[in-house]
């Protein structure tokens, strides 16, 4: 990564104190940058955030002669901010891997899929409604997916897992919310895989000295002269050595004004601030829960949405979040609350806190907001999955760079071993020998003991539970059964993909030999906000009155991934590094023709 500037001085502080030569050393390579006196700007364009769509936009912008300033809280050894840490998945439509495994795709298709799932109902056809410019965006998005986005990436040397995935997908019925085929597209070397293009072109502009950063810089206040944003001001902290995601110091060591005709958000969610979180919880879904696991570093934090309403920009659909309902307490946690979410195949029965099964969508991988509002109706911030060792050693899945290890190697021949045969995978193993919410047991009345000891109550029942395995035990091998999970389970048996690499045989969970029998606590995880920034098609940030904020741009998350929220109240999956590159790219082009 660049190098980090560590600044123990402003520019304002050597000035005071007469020190010229100091005030010019703080300029120089390896120390942090100042403000130049009066309007001189800094660079180009700020850009406050060293994520994915940071650094998309700061590489179109060098790309291009610019010269680009990039502002973050946190130290250079987190650039590439949360992208880092995800499981690479790009949403592609009718691409080579689709078509191999015969996966008829269409923009046509994916459109009525997203829109259907979307759910835009805050005058998206009304300019001055909260959903026009993010239904907008995602038409252009879904053009992005179905042409150019793969070509350009391959370009760069990225590449895919060739089986397709199939998350979100719903009861299959068209126009019903979900992904009516596999979209899910794993990248080889997972997030890191995605960030490393774009950290390759910002090194390479740093070195043509186009690109500076300034890390530990904290933004307080956008900077604004007769209704333009010029700049930011913050303040310094304290340098950290932190490992990637630890949470960093936030004691100020002194204070920084920058200026450019153009800043640019990139700064993320709010999903590391459960407080805000919590304040911007939607109605619908009652009451937040008091127990939630994080699945983003501390820093995403979101308070640049805030300091850019304050400065006139319109923060818009900021109750519409993607928090995921299986998330489990990392054994091993990098960041305060770390969760990890468990992407499953459709095989593990579903439970509330009560041991009650849930009824459709609350199936594993149908449908991430459906289920969130069962369990919210539950009246516990918790379920249960149970399943049994066979189901594990296939169907789990766990989300992160971290929890895959051959991916983020580039090993693909080592995953597909892995994947095809009946071992449980290496980080899997480990959450049952260590994970706080994993109980085994060689019985029914045994596990339903443990279940209960783990959370401290008496709720469920073991004869209820034993009851309720029994009868989907039976359905399995009922060819007409109607059961939603049964036909969930052969539809995804009936896709190649799946067969091969994510869903077990039909079997009964009771089966001795398929033992033992978990089960595992499932929190709900914090992740995504998909409201954010109401920007235009270029990126703009808009003001309250619809007019552009001058000098004020926004990408990625901060942008709600593009007009303040391109996903409505859904996401399909593969659609967050997506929306990061979309818009990143779409900004920073606009930027150099803006300046």
């Amino acid at each position: 990564m660049p190098a980090e500037f560590n600044p123990t001085i402003t520019r304002r502080q050597a000035l005071a104190a007469g020190g010229a030569a100091v005030a010019a050393a703080l300029v120089a390579p390896g120390h942090g940058i100042a403000a130049a006196a009066g309007p001189s700007p800094d660079a180009d364009v700020i850009i406050v955030g060293h994520g994915l769509s940071g650094l998309v936009a700061a590489s179109e912008l060098a790309d291009r002669g610019r010269k680009v300033l990039i502002v973050d809280q946190e130290s250079g050894q987190n650039v590439g901010a949360q992208a880092h840490w995800s499981l690479g998945g790009l949403f592609f439509i009718d691409s080579p891997e689709q078509r191999l495994a015969g996966i008829r795709d269409s923009h046509e298709r994916a459109h009525r899929d997203w829109f259907a799932t979307a759910g835009f109902d805050r005058s998206p056809h009304s300019v001055d409604g909260e959903d026009y410019w993010a239904r907008r965006w995602a038409e252009k998005y879904l053009e992005f997916a179905a042409g150019e986005k793969r070509s350009w990436l391959a370009g760069m040397g990225v590449s895919w897992v060739p089986v397709v995935g199939w998350a979100e997908r719903g009861n299959g019925v068209p126009g019903t919310p979900g992904n009516t085929v596999p979209r899910f597209h794993t990248t080889l070397g997972t997030g890191p895989g995605v960030v490393e293009p774009f950290v390759r072109r910002v090194r390479e502009a740093q070195r043509r000295g186009r690109i500076r950063f300034a890390f530990r810089h904290r933004v307080d206040e956008l900077i604004t002269a007769q209704g333009a944003v010029v700049g930011v001001r913050g303040c310094v902290l304290e340098p950290s050595s932190l490992p990637r995601g630890k949470a960093s110091s936030r004691k100020q060591i002194g204070d920084f004004e920058l200026h450019a005709p153009l800043v640019i958000v990139a700064s993320g969610g709010i999903g590391g601030n459960h407080d805000l979180v919590r304040r911007n919880w939607p109605a619908r879904l009652g009451t937040a829960p008091e127990f939630m696991v994080t699945g983003v570093p501390q820093h995403v934090d979101g308070r640049m949405l805030g300091i850019a309403e304050r400065s006139g920009a319109r923060l818009v659909n900021r109750d519409r979040m993607w928090h995921y309902t299986e998330g489990l307490r990392n054994h091993s946690p990098i960041w305060p609350g770390h969760g990890i979410r468990v992407l499953g195949a459709p095989s593990s029965m579903w439970f509330d806190a009560a041991g009650r099964r849930f009824g459709e969508p609350g199936i594993p991988s149908h449908d991430t907001l459906g289920t969130l509002e069962l369990i919210q109706r539950s009246g516990y911030d918790y379920s249960w999955f149970v399943l049994n060792k066979r189901i594990i050693e296939k169907e789990f899945v766990l989300s992160g760079s971290e929890q895959n290890p051959e991916l983020t190697a580039k090993n693909l021949p080592l995953y597909l071993v892995h994947r095809a045969t009946d071992d449980v995978p290496k980080p899997v193993q480990a959450f049952l020998d260590r994970g706080p919410d994993f109980v085994t047991a060689g019985s029914v009345e045994a596990l339903t003991a443990k279940m209960n000891a783990l959370v401290g109550t008496d709720l469920v029942d073991p004869g209820s539970l034993k009851k309720q395995i029994a009868h989907r035990d039976r359905e399995a091998f009922n060819p007409k059964s109607t059961d939603p999970q049964i036909k969930s389970i052969r539809r995804s048996l009936a896709y190649v993909g799946d067969n091969l690499v994510r869903t077990v045989p039909m079997h009964r969970i009771l089966d001795r030999d398929a033992g033992p029998l978990i089960a595992i606590k499932m929190n709900i995880l914090t992740r995504k906000s998909l409201g954010g920034l109401q920007t235009d098609l270029s990126g703009r940030v808009l003001s309250a009155d619809g007019r552009p904020v001058e000098g004020l741009m926004a990408v990625g998350e901060a942008s709600g991934f593009g007009g303040g929220g391109v996903h409505g109240y859904r996401a399909l999956e593969g659609t967050f590094l997506g929306g990061c590159l979309f818009t990143g790219r779409t900004a920073g082009r606009a930027a150099h023709r803006l300046l």
